[in-house]
């Protein structure tokens, strides 16, 4: 896949999310869980990148921020708009960042619990546009009936009720509504993980064929590197609120630089029967470190079978590696850790 080299939608400068830990009547705050500590990357207009990692390691609050969902304890969220001013989102009241919300949309994890079940299909998909005086009456029903189409669904089916629809079709309405408003960005939150593996794929394939036809720029949060290796062009791992590594695609599978990763991709099924149980994998021990209590040095260290003295004390800092290819990982580079090609043989 080749990666998009247009130019940037968005910078992410520093960001943090700390939530409070309290305790006591008085909900005294006893420490924070780090759930975003500290990162920094960029999102180029038309591309889709990858944020993966295992459960808890601050992806989907990630997603979130960029959402301005959640209020970020700190750092900058620059945006660039199409008449190329740039405007940091952490610094907008809820009311200056409405026209922004139409740029960049979400598409939840879970279609069941993410559509009202008491909407019609219609006024699901068209409620955004209702409230923000783009279209009502019959141009709405008009406008609805138009995204049904693009998403694969019979625009008949716009007074049924959420119930009526299967998990695929329901995540479809998501698809739908998130682009009713002809946003920029969309972020995808584990946007098919609820779905079966078959149409998983007629999702991503929809998804792909979106983005060529909008020009839309997508955020794919997801744990799965089989499902994000066929729609990203960039993939960004995260682990314990920190980014760990961000590269293309394409060199992610090939030559990874972090041991976490290399443990990630060795964990991707292998869909040929003849390859499974040859090859080495690498096998973590342990769990996830506490966000609210991350041991010193690299957060990973615990857990990585090439960690020496200096891990457990200094903090590696996110640098480059080789052209397009960061890594957080003090001897990133120089470690004998194999690609997927590597691993399967």
């Amino acid at each position: 896949m080749t990666v998009k080299t247009g130019k940037t939608l968005m910078e992410v400068r520093n960001l943090k999310m700390h939530f409070p830990i309290t305790k006591g009547f008085f909900k005294r705050t006893i420490g924070h869980v780090k759930a975003v500590d500290d990162v920094s990357f960029d999102i180029i207009e038309g591309e889709t990148l990858g944020v993966v990692g295992e459960s808890g390691c601050g992806k989907t609050t990630t997603g979130r921020c960029l959402m301005r969902i959640l209020q970020p304890t700190s750092g900058e969220i620059l945006y660039r708009r199409e008449d190329g001013e740039v405007v940091d989102l952490t610094s907008l009241s809820s009311r200056d960042l409405k026209p922004y919300r139409r740029d960049i949309r979400m598409i939840f994890q879970d279609p069941q619990s993410s559509l009202n079940p008491r909407m019609p299909v219609v006024e699901l998909v068209g409620e955004a546009m209702r409230l923000n005086g783009i279209a009502e009456g019959k141009e709405l029903e008009d406008r609805v009936a138009e995204l049904l189409k693009k998403v694969g669904l019979r625009p008949e089916y716009m007074r049924r009720f959420p119930h009526a629809f299967s998990g695929g079709e329901r995540q479809r309405i998501g698809i739908a509504r998130a682009l009713s408003l002809n946003p920029r960005l969309v972020v995808a939150d584990e946007a098919v993980s609820a779905l079966d593996v078959s149409v998983q794929a007629q999702t991503l394939n929809l998804m792909q064929d979106l983005q060529d036809e909008f020009k839309l720029t997508y955020v794919f949060v997801a744990h799965d590197l089989s499902v994000v290796e066929h729609i990203a062009d960039r993939i960004a791992v995260m682990y314990v609120g920190k980014l760990v590594e961000i590269c293309s695609t394409e060199a992610l599978f090939d030559r990874p630089m972090h041991p976490y990763t290399a443990a990630l991709l060795s964990a991707v099924p292998k869909p040929d029967p003849r390859l499974r149980g040859k090859g080495s994998r690498t096998r973590l021990t342990g769990e996830v470190a506490d966000p609210s209590n991350p041991p010193p040095g690299c957060p990973f260290h615990p857990r990585c079978s090439f960690a020496t003295d200096l891990c457990k004390t200094d903090v590696p800092p996110l640098r480059r590696v080789e052209d397009g290819h960061m890594a957080a990982c003090h001897y990133a580079g120089d470690l004998p850790i194999k690609g997927v090609a590597a691993l399967a043989g």
